[in-house]
Parts: structure tokens; C-alpha cells; sequence
């Protein structure tokens, strides 16, 4: 069944109502019919099975017919800060990520950052949340997780220190492996940093470092930064989760 989220107070005497993009995606790309069955999350860990009463090009309503909690969200939160990559990259990261497990994405500016988004941020931000948003559809999330807006190294920074612990994988690292530093691990919540075509410079890593950052290592061969933070989630969740 095809998967959409509300915010919560859509959700009323046992009916839901979907709106705005939802309801065009049912009505005009699914050309959905009275009868047929959908899912809506709440984006809160709770799944409801509906049946849709009527439909126009504004506005689905949908009967719920069972609830159920969504357990297909991670117990180890991870947030990506992700150095902003060139071309598509970006949204091969959110897409990719988000399927895999990824709570949250921060796009961050570093030395080595190429990108210039030059007053299109906020067009970016919201092109990247329709990606995250469609990735959880996709992969049933029990939630949409949000692409930030872009920040800073040394925010970056400041921003990871809310987390239990952080990383950052780092090609002069050869000892400290990620999978030793999972096993090690003790809390409910990661911060991954990624650094963007070229990596992070040597400022940048000893600035990490001396905030608390640990530098990892994933292994020996260098990768890409659209496959550096994948693969970082994936050893990580595999790891952690039961």
C-alpha cells in the first residue's frame, strides 16, 4: 500500500484528512479510487491503515481502519553532517541515507566546499526535504527525518556536542576502526561527519578533534563522499541495532 504522513492534528474522529501534495499524488499521479487502502504515519511511530471515503483535487479523506506502531526507526539516532558536495551528490546522499536509517541530515560548509549556492539555499533545503520526505515514503520510516539548513564547520561542531558521541572518518586514521568504536559505544545518539569532494583539511580535523570529535577509520581503501556516509550508517546500525 502506498505510504503518506500528516501532522498529527489531521488525525480526527477516526478519519484523516490529506491535503496539498497529498492529495494530488493520490487523486492525479495514483488516480486512487473510493475503497482502495493507504497508509498515514503521524510521523510519531504510529501507522494507521485507511480506506479512502472521498476524494477531490484539494483534499482526500480517509476511514481508519487499524493502527499499528511503526517500528522500523533505529534506537541509535544519527545525525549526518554532510560537507556539501558537487552536482547531485547531495540528494543521492539524503535519498540513500534516509533508506538505511539516518534520524537527521545537516549540510555543512568547509574549506574544501566547491558549492556555491549563492542566495538558493532555501530552494535547496526545500527540494532536499522532498527527497528525505519521499525516501521515508518509500522505505516506511516511522517518521520524515529533516534536512537542516546549511551550516558552518565550527557550527557544525558546536551543533554535535548535543549528541552522546561523534566521528569522523579520516584517511590518516589507521588504528581506531568504526566498527571498534560501535562496540564501544554506550548512548542513544551519533553525530557522522562527512567532508565533501577533496575532504576535510588538516585544520578542520584537528579543530574536530579537540572538541571531541573521534577520528575512524572505515577501512583501506578511500571512498567517495556520496558513499562515505552510507557506508559509515550502514557498520554503524549494523552494529548497534538488535
Amino acid at each position: 500500500m502506498p505510504k503518506f504522513f500528516v501532522k498529527p492534528e489531521s488525525i480526527k474522529d477516526h478519519k484523516i484528512v490529506l491535503d496539498g501534495e497529498n492529495a494530488k499524488h493520490i487523486g492525479s499521479v495514483l488516480r486512487a479510487k473510493i475503497g482502495e487502502k493507504i497508509v498515514v504515519g503521524d510521523g510519531q511511530g504510529r501507522d494507521y491503515e485507511c480506506e479512502i471515503e472521498s476524494i477531490d483535487k484539494k483534499e482526500v479523506i480517509a476511514k481508519i481502519v487499524d493502527i499499528f506502531s511503526n517500528d522500523n526507526e533505529p534506537k541509535v539516532k544519527i545525525t549526518l553532517y554532510q560537507g556539501l558536495p558537487k552536482a547531485d551528490k547531495m540528494e543521492l546522499v539524503i535519498q540513500k541515507c534516509i533508506e538505511i536509517g539516518v534520524d537527521k541530515i545537516v549540510p555543512v560548509k568547509t574549506e574544501h566546499t566547491v558549492v556555491k549556492l549563492d542566495g538558493k539555499e532555501d530552494k535547496k533545503i526545500q527540494r532536499w526535504n522532498k527527497i528525505a520526505e519521499a525516501a521515508a515514503k518509500q522505505c516506511g520510516r516511522g517518521k520524515i527525518p529533516v534536512v537542516e539548513n546549511v551550516m558552518s564547520f565550527k557550527e557544525a561542531i558546536e551543533s554535535v556536542k548535543k549528541l552522546d558521541s561523534s566521528i569522523i572518518p579520516y584517511e590518516n586514521e589507521k588504528d581506531f576502526k568504526i566498527k571498534a568504536f560501535a562496540r564501544e559505544f554506550k548512548g542513544e545518539s551519533i553525530g557522522i561527519f562527512i567532508g565533501p569532494e577533496g575532504g576535510f583539511s588538516e585544520s578542520e580535523i584537528k579543530y574536530a578533534i579537540e572538541n571531541g570529535v573521534m577520528p575512524v577509520t572505515l577501512g583501506k581503501r578511500i571512498l567517495r563522499t556520496e558513499t562515505a556516509g552510507l557506508v559509515a550508517t550502514v557498520i554503524l546500525l549494523y552494529e548497534l541495532e538488535d
